[in-house]
């Protein structure tokens, strides 16, 4: 894995263009600590910073063809370069092993049509020196990211946002309609981020761009709900089928391969495909909490003993201040209100000390129907249909008990809470593209400047019913997955120089996913339903029989105490476009246990770091 960054400027000197460069390079040092390298023409400097997995001896970049005219710098994996590389060998004189030439001469030889072709992970950006235009792509799911910008006569483009604000010499300013999508889910929507101008190529798209001209982005591949034409005895033939050989291909590599184990059904399989299915050995990492609601081990350890995998451990001791700020700052760039990223951050750091490269269960919730929000949206459908004054009464019964604080997995009256705010959120996520963190009431009172502001979403195939859960999903693989657990997942390893690999994500595993029906991936109140009659010899009863916790963090102890006075103090520091009064009432009725408000007030907390230490 690796960081890219392209430059074309030519009103400035070589000079000037060289220093930027180093500049930008040097904030992708954690994305290639192996290598760095830098090649320049005609108004043009193109830099690469390299992780070295495959080839490692070969495969410099940026790379060049044979003529010079065409510069590539390639951040991803190509897991089946070999059998393209066959192909293309009539056509290409191959000079190196991996797969970095491979997609050069691919590109060169048959257009961004050759992307239909790859499977794996990728952004890149390739320079044609001849007819002076520029090619931005990346993978279908986004799991590698690319960020541009236009600028005076040219273009600038990098890994990471960080990276890219070295190449530009003017000023960056917040995106209040960003703001307002990041107060309503927790992140930038596809296509966008938190600075006006700013903007990063869509998974799945070709960006083409020439001096002079308009920027042109077009889709080489969309997610389709087609139907499956089989039967359950075949889809669960093929499942096994795909899944295995998209595990297979992603251990290629000439480094070790490990595995994130946090102890739930996705990541656990994984390590069993790979351990009893491939026979391969293994080294497993998780991390623990002090907070034992929020504790996994004991199921990663039940997991690490069935299939003998070495495996490593560490406990996340409360919040780090100064690593938060670091990953906002210096690998994010913007705001992100994920809260998992810390624990991310250190289960990345535990397998860096071991491995280059892990796999991750990452999309088994999006495929499979995982996430406790669509047996909610099940409930719902019954809950809707009672009459009004039941419902009222219920509602006022749940309010009237506090919210504990405690992780929704352990907690029935937090899950009444939980399901209850789903429920007022009902008419605005209709339909629905993702999880609301503020309800359109609660963002009026938050933040009325914001009133009327946010960028659309992007378009969601349909299914037969409106508020189809096959839809939900497909809305969450389009928009959740790659602006929140992708982004989570790549900063988070590659602030460690650790590259994450995601089997779920293999295209032919998400298309047969989206191909089958919804009732499916379901029985009765709990999801997955396909995965475990497909692979349910594989684990023990009782990594299947647990409750879906998901990677969360003790946020509403945090609160209570020096990051609820820190909060405090920014609000009274600086203005922003957030009413000081309404945080300071999230703040009061957490500190009173009347309501957890800790993931809101992290969203909140993060706003303001990020203002006061990028923007």
């Amino acid at each position: 894995m690796c960081g890219l960054a392209f430059l074309f400027a030519p009103y400035i000197t070589l000079d000037e263009r060289q220093e930027r460069m180093s500049r930008a390079l040097d904030r992708l040092v954690h994305r290639g600590p192996d290598e760095a390298g830098i090649l320049h023409g005609d108004g043009f400097i193109c830099g690469h910073r390299r992780l070295s997995i495959i080839d490692l001896s070969a495969s410099h970049q940026p790379m060049t063809d044979s003529t010079k005219r065409f510069t590539l710098s390639f951040n991803g994996e190509i897991y089946n370069y070999q059998e393209l590389r066959q192909a293309l060998m009539s056509r290409w004189a191959f000079s190196t092993e991996g797969d970095t030439e491979v997609l050069l001469a691919g590109l060169v030889l048959e257009g961004p049509d050759f992307l239909k072709q790859l499977e794996g992970m990728w952004a890149f950006a390739l320079w044609d020196e001849h007819q002076r235009r520029l090619l931005l792509g990346r993978d279908r799911l986004g799991k590698k990211p690319l960020y541009y910008r236009l600028i005076a006569k040219g273009i600038a483009c990098a890994s990471e946002l960080p990276a890219l604000r070295m190449l530009d010499s003017e000023p960056w300013m917040e995106d209040l309609d960003s703001t307002a999508d990041y107060l309503r889910y927790g992140y930038s929507l596809p296509g966008f981020t938190a600075y006006r101008d700013v903007r990063e190529v869509l998974p799945g798209h070709v960006l083409d761009w020439m001096p002079g001209g308009e920027i042109r982005q077009e889709p080489y591949w969309q997610l389709r709900l087609r139907a499956f034409s089989g039967g359950p005895t075949q889809a669960r033939t093929q499942l096994r089928e795909t899944l295995i050989r998209a595990v297979e291909r992603r251990l290629i590599a000439d480094v070790e391969v490990g595995a994130f184990l946090s102890g739930g059904v996705d990541s656990s399989l994984i390590a069993g495909i790979v351990r009893r299915e491939l026979g391969r050995p293994l080294k497993t990492f998780t991390i623990g909490f002090q907070e034992r609601a929020f504790d996994e081990r004991a199921y990663a350890r039940l997991a690490a003993e069935t299939f003998d995998t070495e495996h490593y451990e560490e406990v996340l001791q409360g919040w780090d201040e100064t690593e938060l700020e670091r990953l906002i700052g210096q690998h994010m760039g913007q705001p992100f209100a994920d809260a998992s990223l810390l624990p991310t951050t250190l289960v990345s750091r535990v397998a860096a000390k071991q491995v280059k490269v892990a796999l991750s269960g990452d999309g088994g919730d999006e495929l499979f129907s995982g996430y406790q929000r669509y047996q909610a949206r099940v409930l719902l459908r019954w809950y809707t249909r009672l009459p009004e004054q039941i419902r009222g009464g219920a509602e006022k019964l749940v309010r009237g008990l506090p919210e504990p604080m405690a992780h929704h997995s352990r907690s029935l009256v937090k899950k009444a809470h939980l399901f209850l705010d789903i429920a007022a959120r009902h008419a605005a996520e209709t339909p629905y593209f993702a999880p609301l963190m503020f309800s359109p009431s609660q963002l009026r009172l938050l933040a009325p400047d914001l009133v009327g502001r946010g960028h659309a979403p992007p378009g969601i195939p349909e299914s037969a019913e409106p508020d189809d859960l096959q839809r939900m999903m497909a809305a969450d693989a389009l928009i959740y997955l790659p602006q929140d657990i992708l982004v989570k997942v790549d900063r988070a390893s590659m602030a460690r120089s650790l590259e994450a690999r995601a089997p779920f994500l293999d295209r032919a595993v998400v298309e047969l996913a989206f191909s089958l029906p919804r009732t499916w991936h379901r029985r009765g109140w709990r999801g997955k339903r396909m995965l475990h009659e497909t692979f349910g010899d594989l684990l023990p009863a009782a990594l299947w029989r647990r409750r879906k916790q998901g990677f969360g963090v003790p946020l509403h102890d945090w609160f209570r105490g020096t990051l609820g006075e820190r909060l405090k103090k920014w609000l009274s520091d600086e203005p922003s476009v957030l009413a000081a009064s309404v945080v300071q009432t999230l703040l009061t009725e957490h500190g009173a246990r009347r309501r957890d408000h800790g993931y809101r007030l992290w969203l909140i907390y993060v706003y303001l770091l990020w203002r006061r230490s990028v923007a």
